[in-house]
């Protein structure tokens, strides 16, 4: 077992000298032996809670990454940071915590790390933004890190097919259009979701998954399997020992984390159909490092990256299927092979991405997943857009989508809430692009996810028929021609807040443009006669996201990141 010299390490700080006598004894009495301090310090955190059910085998399996960092000669230290799950939080002002939640988890975890002097960090996350929120604080602080994906919830069944949470938001949406009744919804919500795990379909949270194995951040296999399976356990167990490899290499994230890792990220998510979240995450991440990698530059991967796996929502199948069919290495194998994917970058094995996909071969007896010339279409499932709707952009999922353009007059709504209201209510008819503004990071403030709205839409049969366009966000499970991070948002005068119904608006996901059907002379008039909504809240937490948060197109980051950093945590 390699011996590590704690002089050159951050835990120094706590641990070695007389001086240090007072802070030792803490440690003696949570029954650690002077060994164990004499060890490197690896920090353990979940983002364990009971909110839902993607967090709640967080716990179990913290404990086999402790195994594993105690048998490569490390004293694990864990730790829990916050969740705020989407699918609870969703269709109320809720859903304005979760956005915030992501930089909440980076910045708690970065507070744990620092207060405490820890060496290394593990990191386990299972609901949407607790996975970029704990990558963001592993190249944030730049010690040794490995990411570890909770897993994924079981498929249900309802009426001999494979449903996920999805198909209940859409049943509600049946059910106020008369094609459901409330019998048939109760069953399907009892049926949904039978496990532990988050979110089955390729949503935020897969994505997410998808990207901790591209990035090189997490082990490879790590992301597939689900959540109840104890199976599972080996990979954290493996996790643990990665960080100890990694700490006695000195391999740091920022060394895995680059711009040709990042734009490997960005190729998963365009060849899965991932969520249009990545867009917002991959940014921030970048942000951390001071490398520019904005909505446009995920975009521009997004276009030259074929659509290979077969995923809900746009698709037919689910994380567990993909995870039977090849795993994510296989995706990436094929994804290499056709030139899509840099294989030099480094990863938390301590090889390359070449290297670890080297012996994986295609397995070919599968329908989830297609070989890179032979894709589901040539293009990613998302695709950016910019116009004089968009000035800094906006992103929308075309995966599953059987039409690429769409022109229609715009119905107006300053919330989700009216909108969703008007929805419920069909006050709206096939052709219109229902617009949702002053949802945006700073008018929300916090950035909503629509899929309240959308899942209605698609419940009442129209979701092909009607477009939407929001400066706020999507849920990965929304389907349909929905587009969103539109920047400028409302709230600063972007041309979003200066539309008016009946204002013909021209989408097409082909070319990637996205334009109103107002001349220069005409927004600036309309401009002039704009006023700035007050911002909901005066206090709280909200109110200080508020001040600080950037626009989506960089990822809504809260603070100006590696550009400006004095001095990296990692070299106290």
């Amino acid at each position: 077992m390699k011996k590590f010299n704690k002089k050159k390490l951050p835990s120094r700080h706590t641990t070695l000298g007389p001086d240090k006598a007072f802070q030792r004894s803490f440690y003696y009495a949570m029954d650690l032996t002077e060994k164990d301090v004499a060890k490197p310090f690896v920090g353990v955190v979940s983002t364990w809670n009971e909110a839902a059910p993607c967090n709640i085998a967080l716990m179990r399996q913290a404990q086999s990454v402790k195994k594993g960092v105690y048998q490569s000669g490390g004293t694990p230290r864990e730790f829990c940071t916050i969740t705020v799950t989407d699918g609870i939080a969703m269709g109320h002002e809720g859903m304005k915590s979760s956005l915030v939640s992501r930089d909440v988890i980076a910045d708690s975890t970065e507070l744990t790390v620092r207060g405490h002097c820890y060496d290394a960090l593990v990191g386990l996350a299972g609901c949407d933004k607790s996975l970029p929120g704990l990558m963001m604080s592993m190249v944030r602080l730049n010690v040794p890190s490995v990411f570890i994906y909770g897993g994924s919830i079981l498929p249900g069944k309802f009426n001999g097919k494979d449903v996920t949470v999805v198909d209940v938001i859409e049943g509600v949406g049946k059910y106020h259009s008369g094609k459901m009744s409330l019998n048939s919804l109760r069953k399907l919500e009892l049926k949904a979701c039978p496990s532990a795990g988050a979110c089955g379909g390729q949503f935020t949270a897969n994505t997410m998954a998808c990207v901790s194995e591209a990035i090189g951040l997490a082990l490879p296999y790590s992301a597939g399997t689900p959540a109840p399976y104890t199976k599972r356990d080996k990979y954290a167990v493996e996790s643990g020992k990665a960080v100890m490899n990694l700490l006695a290499k000195n391999i740091r994230p920022r060394d895995i984390v680059t711009r040709k890792s990042l734009e490997n990220a960005a190729t998963i998510v365009a060849a899965t159909g991932g969520s249009t979240n990545a867009a917002l995450h991959l940014p921030a991440i970048a942000n951390e490092i001071g490398i520019k990698f904005d909505l446009m530059d995920v975009a521009k991967i997004f276009k030259k990256t074929p659509y290979l796996a077969d995923l809900k929502p746009g698709g037919k199948y689910v994380a567990k299927d993909m995870w039977l069919a090849g795993g994510v290495p296989m995706l990436l194998k094929t994804l290499y092979e056709g030139g899509f994917i840099h294989g030099e970058c480094l990863t938390v094995t301590g090889k390359t991405m070449k290297e670890n996909l080297k012996n994986i071969k295609f397995n070919s007896n599968q329908k989830v997943m297609r070989k890179y010339n032979n894709p589901l279409s040539p293009d990613g499932g998302v695709v950016g857009l910019k116009g004089n709707l968009a000035p800094e952009g906006g992103i929308v999922k075309i995966a599953g989508l059987k039409k690429l353009q769409f022109t229609g007059r715009a119905r107006c709504f300053d919330n989700e809430e009216v909108a969703y209201k008007a929805v419920k209510n069909k006050k709206y008819k096939e052709g219109d692009i229902i617009i949702i503004r002053y949802e945006g990071p700073k008018g929300g403030p916090g950035m909503r996810e629509m899929l309240q709205t959308t899942g209605a839409i698609y419940g009442q049969g129209m979701g092909e028929k009607v477009a939407l366009i929001t400066d706020g966000r999507f849920s990965g499970a929304t389907r349909g021609f929905c587009i969103g991070h539109v920047g400028p948002e409302a709230s600063v005068g972007g041309p979003i807040a200066l539309l008016r119904n009946g204002d013909i608006i021209d989408i097409d996901a082909k070319k990637g443009t996205i334009n109103v059907r107002l001349t220069k002379k005409q927004l600036a008039s309309r401009r002039k006669k704009w006023k700035p909504k007050k911002i909901n809240f005066g206090n709280g937490t909200l109110w200080k996201y508020a001040q600080t948060v950037g626009p989506a197109y960089l990822g809504a980051p809260t603070h100006p990141g590696g550009k400006n950093e004095v001095k990296v945590y990692a070299d106290i």
